[in-house]
C-alpha cells in the first residue's frame, strides 16, 4: 500500500553534531543547523515512512547521548543528527503500520523531515478523551512512563511513605510526584531550582512541601522536611541531594536512580559521600532505563491516561517555538532549568495546518 500528502518541501533542517563536548553544551558550537535535501515517497522501501517533525522532547538524558562511553544506547557521531524522541506526522508510507495523515511517536532526530523504518515507530498514536498532541512525548510518552515504572516498580511506593523527588518541577518529576500522592504517601517532598517551581509543585503539583535547593538554608529544610526520614527517593540530579537523600534514608528505603543531572555537564564528578548508609540503612539502590519496561507499555499507560482523565494527574508543559534553530538553545535551556514540566519544541503545530490525502 503507498499513500502520500500534498505540500512536500525542498529542503529539510537538521542539527547535526560537530564537536564533541567535555562540559556545558554550546550554543552555535557543539551542533550546527544544516538544510539538506528533503527525501520524498520515491525514496521509501518497503516497511519505511516518511515522517514530518511536529514536536521534539528535549530530555536530560541527550547530554549522554554525547559522550562516547559504553551505555545503553551507542553515542551520537560526529556529523550525524542529534538523537531525539519526536511527535511526527506521516507524509508518505509503505508500511501497513501506519498511513498518511497517522502522527506516530519516533526517534526522528532534531530534522524536519526522516525517512524511518516503521521497526522504529510507535503504532499511530491513541489519545483519550481530554488529551492533547504534546502529552505523546510528556505525560503519555516517554517521561510518563519512566516516572511511572520508577515510582511503582522500583520506588514501590506505599501509602503513609514519606517520598522525595529531586527536579520535582522537571518532566519527569513532576509527574512522579502526582504518582507517589495518588498512590497514598502520606508526606510528598519536591525539590526545585527556583520559587516558581516550588508554587507550582504546591499548588499544581501536590507536593507537602517544596524546597528550594539554590536557597542558603536548604539544608536544614531538608532534614525538617523529612522528621521521619526518606522511604522512596526519585534521583533526577545525583551529587549533593542524593548524598543529603542518603544521610535521612530510613532502614528498607528505596532509591530510584533515574537520572543525575548536576553531574552531566560536571568537568569533575562528585560522587556521593554517605554511600555508606546503604549498608546500615540496608537501602535498596537501583537504576533503570524506561526501554527494560517496553512490555508494559500498554498497560501503564492506560492507567497514565485514566488518572489523567479523573484529574488526578495534571500535565504541564514547556514550549519553545523556533523549530530546529532554536534546538541547541533549548538545550542550554533544559540544563539550566529554564523550564516547568516537560519541555518541547514545535517545528509545526498540527492543529494549525492539516494536509489533505490522495
Amino acid at each position: 500500500m503507498f499513500h502520500h500528502t500534498h505540500g512536500y518541501k525542498s529542503h529539510s533542517l537538521q542539527l547535526e553534531l560537530v564537536h564533541r563536548p567535555s562540559g556545558p553544551i554550546l550554543p552555535g558550537h557543539t551542533f550546527r543547523v544544516s538544510a539538506v535535501p528533503a527525501p520524498v515517497p520515491s525514496d521509501l522501501n518497503e516497511g519505511d515512512l516518511l515522517l514530518e517533525t511536529l514536536y521534539i522532547s528535549l530530555d536530560p538524558a541527550m547530554r549522554g547521548w554525547l559522550d562516547d562511553v559504553r551505555s545503553y544506547v551507542p553515542p551520537v557521531q560526529i556529523g550525524e543528527v542529534m538523537r531525539a524522541f519526536c511527535i511526527c506526522r506521516v507524509l508518505a508510507s509503505r508500511s501497513p503500520k501506519a498511513a498518511a495523515g497517522d502522527i506516530v511517536t519516533a526517534m526522528n532526530g532534531i530534522r524536519e523531515i526522516g525517512i524511518l523504518s516503521d521497526k522504529h515507530i510507535e503504532k499511530p498514536a491513541f489519545l483519550p478523551p481530554g488529551g492533547k498532541t504534546t502529552d505523546l512525548l510528556g505525560v503519555l510518552g516517554m517521561t510518563g512512563l519512566t516516572a511511572y515504572f520508577g515510582m511503582m516498580k522500583i520506588g514501590n511506593v506505599k501509602r503513609g511513605d514519606t517520598v522525595v523527588v529531586s527536579a520535582a518541577a522537571g518532566a519527569t518529576g513532576s509527574v512522579a510526584v502526582q504518582i507517589a500522592r495518588i498512590q497514598g504517601a502520606r508526606r510528598v517532598v519536591g525539590t526545585a531550582g527556583s520559587d516558581e517551581k516550588c508554587r507550582w509543585l504546591v499548588e499544581e503539583g501536590g507536593v507537602d512541601v517544596a524546597l528550594n535547593y539554590k536557597d542558603p538554608e536548604f539544608r536544614r529544610k531538608f532534614r525538617e522536611a523529612t522528621p521521619e526520614f526518606v522511604d522512596v527517593y526519585f534521583d533526577n540530579v545525583g551529587g549533593e541531594q542524593l548524598d543529603m537523600a542518603l544521610a535521612r534514608a530510613n532502614r528498607g528505603a528505596r532509591f530510584v536512580m533515574c537520572g543525575g543531572i548536576s553531574q552531566y555537564n560536571a568537568e569533575h564528578k562528585q560522587g556521593p559521600k554517605n554511600i555508606a548508609n546503604v549498608i546500615t540503612m540496608r537501602i535498596r539502590m537501583e537504576g533503570f532505563i524506561v526501554f527494560d519496561y517496553k512490555d508494559e507499555y500498554p498497560t501503564a499507560l492506560g492507567q497514565l491516561a485514566q488518572w489523567l482523565a479523573e484529574g488526578k494527574l495534571k500535565r504541564k508543559e514547556t514550549i519553545l517555538k523556533g523549530g530546529i534553530r532554536v534546538a541547541d538553545e533549548g538545550m542550554v535551556k533544559l540544563y539550566k532549568g529554564g523550564n516547568i514540566g516537560k519541555l518541547l519544541i514545535e517545528v509545526k503545530n498540527p492543529d494549525e495546518e492539516r494536509p489533505s490525502k490522495l
